[in-house]
């Protein structure tokens, strides 16, 4: 082999290692989040969808009946029925959302069709857990 066309294979062969380890360096990379959850979401400890259930089922005026589309005894039957199904444990990191609200969640989707955008906003919750609380119960009923 003449010596001009070793050097085009060796410069071909640097080049080939240097962009496959820039790519390399660059998949090792991972976004930094800068907060674990929205300042909106973490005011769920003071109110929370929890709470809004509770103060639905004391109002006489069946405003429970309105917002779930079911009665308060059919809530609780199958929340009894699902709930063993869909229940996530605490963690060293944070508390777990309640399975009522999970549960409420999944069926005002389900009723009304609203986006999980939206819905996040209603129960205090990221989209993300939205979807995951819909698709979830999907699982549990199947």
């Amino acid at each position: 082999m003449d010596s001009g066309r070793l050097e085009n294979i060796f410069v071909a062969s640097a080049a080939f290692v240097m962009m496959s380890s820039a790519y390399l360096i660059k998949l090792k990379r991972k976004r930094r989040r800068r907060w674990w959850m929205v300042s909106l979401n973490k005011s769920r400890d003071r109110y929370s969808a929890t709470h809004m259930l509770q103060d639905l089922k004391r109002e006489p005026s069946g405003k429970f009946e309105n917002f779930c589309r079911m009665s308060a005894v059919d809530f609780e039957f199958l929340l009894n029925k699902i709930g063993p199904l869909i229940t996530k444990r605490d963690t060293n990191k944070r508390k777990a959302i309640p399975v009522q609200e999970t549960f409420c969640v999944a069926l005002r989707f389900f009723a009304i069709g609203d986006s999980f955008k939206i819905l996040s906003y209603l129960c205090k919750m990221s989209p993300q857990t939205v979807s995951t609380c819909v698709f979830e119960e999907c699982n549990a009923s199947c």
